[in-house]
C-alpha cells in the first residue's frame, strides 16, 4: 500500500514544474487571433470607405452634369452642354449634403470640366478600428467618376 502511495505522489510532482506553460500557449494564439482580427475589421473598413468614396464621386458627377445651359437646351444644341464652369460649387453642394467632413468637402474637385462631360474626385479620410492603436494618424482614400449629359 505504501509503495502505491509513492507512484501516486511521482506523477504529481512532475505536473507541479509544467504549472502555466499552457497559458503561454493560450496568450500567443489570442494575440494571433485578435490580429487576424484587427486586419480583417481594417481591411473591411477600407474596402467600405473606397466603395463609399467611389459611390459618392459618382453622385457628385451626376450632380454636377445635370446642371444643364438651359438656354443652349431652348436652342436645340445637341448635346446638352453643362455648366462646367459651376462645376466645383455643385460638387462641393452634393457632398456637404451627404455629411462628408469640411476637409473632405475642401479636397473635393472638378479634375476635368468640359461641356460635354465632368470628372469628379472625392477624398474620404477615417480611422482605423483596430490598427489605429498602433498607427494613429487617419488614412485616405479616393474615388473618382465621370459623368456626361445625355438628353433624350
Amino acid at each position: 500500500m505504501t509503495r502505491l502511495r509513492g507512484l501516486a505522489r511521482r506523477p504529481v510532482a512532475r505536473r507541479e514544474g509544467d504549472r502555466g506553460s499552457g497559458a503561454i500557449v493560450v496568450i500567443f494564439f489570442a494575440v494571433v487571433v485578435l490580429a487576424l482580427a484587427a486586419f480583417v475589421v481594417d481591411g473591411g473598413l477600407s474596402i467600405a470607405q473606397r466603395e463609399r468614396a467611389a459611390d459618392i464621386a459618382e453622385q457628385a458627377a451626376r450632380y454636377a452634369a445635370q446642371d444643364l445651359d438651359e438656354g443652349a437646351l431652348r436652342e436645340g444644341v445637341a448635346p446638352a452642354p453643362i455648366n462646367f464652369g459651376n462645376c466645383a460649387n455643385r460638387v462641393a453642394e452634393y457632398a456637404e449634403s451627404v455629411g462628408m467632413d469640411a476637409s473632405d468637402i475642401a479636397a473635393a474637385e472638378c479634375s476635368e470640366a468640359a461641356e460635354n462631360q465632368v470628372t469628379v474626385r472625392i477624398r474620404l479620410t477615417y480611422r482605423p478600428v483596430f490598427t489605429g492603436i498602433v498607427y494613429d494618424r487617419p488614412l485616405t482614400v479616393w474615388g473618382e467618376a465621370t459623368a456626361e449629359a445625355q438628353v433624350g
